[in-house]
């Protein structure tokens, strides 16, 4: 059973391959056209494509265009040349679908392809990686290529944000040509490299911005297109550690005093129970009891105590679930998440 359905599933997969290959064949066709171009000549399709666009031509139209232009621009800046596989994977991503590459597939310049095009548009494309190290790197190592055809490139970092400048130098080769600048700069560039986390967090500090001039992202387009490196591991395997960001909590912080000093008073399996699966704690009709009584309270439930019964949940996890130096620590008298994946304070 199991075999017939992987075959149904690899027949599907192949059959919507083939559909996508006379695009591929267009592409190829083209190979010849833009070779004897110059630089400049390249740099020029940019500006056609973006004027395609405004007269009302989609990316699917220009897309076999834009192809060429990056696949002739990545092998003079990088020596590489997009394989007719790549430009599958290309197109694919482009479609917003999912496509599974190995290692040593070539997967960073893949993404060259659909970003381009997408960056042509003006409103932000971003390639969403899985940590520091490789938004940076692939910022290095592919922007050559939409600098020279006229895209601007930038990186976010976790205490920093960078665009790509040739005309920057710095003594740090892990940096060279990445120019510092503010974060809302980083996000107002064609193409953004940055991990989950990083975007993820920035949108949840744009929702708490008490004036729009403070929003980092982009308030007209915040989010237009984006590549998902990994995406298993990032919306299914790290889905289940939360984005969690706090404001000031002068104001709560004798409630939290008081259920700290109320909640070990209960007792395990019989006030509450806990599911370590799904992370979560449930009060049993005792323990419901008990703190109705300690807080004198006929209903802790009730509508008019919604604030109290956050407060309760947030305390019991707090106390029965994370565990202090696993799951957080507490550092300049601050809690701090750990990323359970990368073991890396968020």
């Amino acid at each position: 059973m199991l075999k017939w359905l992987k075959g149904i599933i690899s027949d599907s997969s192949e059959r919507k391959l083939e559909k996508l290959q006379p695009l591929v064949n267009e592409i190829n066709a083209l190979e010849d056209g833009v070779a004897p171009l110059s630089d400049a000549e390249l740099r020029a399709r940019t500006d056609q494509f973006r004027q395609r666009l405004a007269d009302g031509e989609t990316l699917d139209d220009i897309l076999p265009d834009a192809f060429a232009v990056v696949r002739e621009m990545a092998k003079r800046r990088l020596g590489e040349r997009h394989f007719d596989a790549q430009l599958l994977g290309g197109i694919v991503l482009h479609q917003g679908k999912a496509a599974e590459m190995r290692t040593g597939e070539g997967k960073t310049l893949v993404a060259t392809l659909p970003l381009y095009l997408n960056g042509l548009e003006g409103k932000g494309a971003h390639l969403v990686t899985v940590n520091d190290y490789l938004a940076k790197r692939d910022t290095t190592w592919m922007s050559s290529i939409y600098h020279n055809l006229g895209l601007s490139v930038a990186c976010l970092q976790h205490d920093a944000a960078y665009v790509y400048d040739p005309g920057f130098n710095t003594d740090n080769p892990s940096l060279r040509h990445l120019r510092p600048v503010p974060r809302r700069e980083a996000y107002l560039a064609d193409i953004t490299y940055g991990t989950n986390n990083e975007f993820g967090f920035d949108y949840l500090r744009d929702n708490m911005v008490a004036d729009l001039s403070q929003l980092v992202q982009r308030p007209e387009h915040p989010h237009h297109y984006a590549i998902v490196d990994e995406v298993d591991n990032i919306l299914i395997d790290e889905a289940r550690t939360p984005l969690i960001i706090s404001g000031p909590a002068e104001e709560t912080e004798e409630v939290y005093r008081m259920f700290g000093r109320l909640i070990p008073r209960l007792q395990p399996e019989v006030d509450y129970t806990i599911d370590p699966k799904t992370r979560s704690v449930a009060l049993s009709e005792e323990g419901v009891a008990k703190l109705e009584k300690w807080l004198n309270i006929k209903n802790i439930y009730d509508s008019q105590n919604y604030r109290l019964t956050r407060f309760l949940e947030a305390a019991l996890k707090a106390h029965v679930i994370y565990q202090r130096d696993h799951h957080y620590v507490v550092k300049d008298g601050e809690v701090v998440i750990v990323d359970e994946f990368t073991g890396r304070l968020m």
